[in-house]
């Protein structure tokens, strides 16, 4: 879903609520060479928080990072898909809420390495694994790296620039 459902002003000094549009397109316009990190939060087994930074794009609306296999993200992804991505863009503080999912499409895979390498990223797809390159994270680990899909619940945003605002998206019904 690409479009919220609903929309709630959560700013209590009379600004408006802030248009989804904002967001979105504030996430589609920035480029791997922004060098910008987000923080995926997952949860592990016995309930404990987990947050890591990630490099993630946002492709074809929707929001997409990699992550080793033997990564806490992952072990925890594979447990429980439920997730939280946040990062501040130009003038907009915005957190994702929804699941994430390994894909191992070939066609998904190659769509999204070729705007990783067009970033500057060479990510180049190994099968159905996921992505190799010259270089990644060292807390990565060795590759193939898993392509992960955020599927949107709710997303929030905090401006912190003008139009000023804070505003809750929801995405499922």
């Amino acid at each position: 879903m690409t479009e919220p459902q609903a929309t709630r002003n959560l700013d209590r000094s009379g600004a408006a609520a802030l248009p989804w549009s904002r967001a979105r397109d504030l996430l589609a316009s920035q480029t791997p060479k922004e060098d910008l990190t987000f923080f995926v939060g997952t949860v592990r087994p016995g309930g404990q928080p987990h947050a890591a930074g990630v490099g993630a794009i946002w492709v074809d609306d929707a929001l997409y990072f990699v992550s080793g296999p033997g990564t806490r993200r992952a072990r925890n992804l594979a447990a429980n898909p439920a997730c939280t991505v946040s990062v501040r863009l130009r003038g907009l503080d915005v957190t994702l809420e929804g699941d994430a999912h390994r894909l191992t499409d070939p066609e998904t895979l190659e769509r999204v390495a070729a705007v990783y390498r067009e970033g500057g990223w060479p990510a180049t797809v190994v099968d159905d694994e996921g992505f190799t390159a010259p270089f990644m994270a060292a807390s990565a680990g060795p590759a193939p790296w898993h392509l992960y899909r955020l599927t949107l619940h709710r997303a929030f945003g905090v401006a912190t620039a003008e139009p000023h605002g804070a505003t809750r998206w929801d995405f499922t019904r």
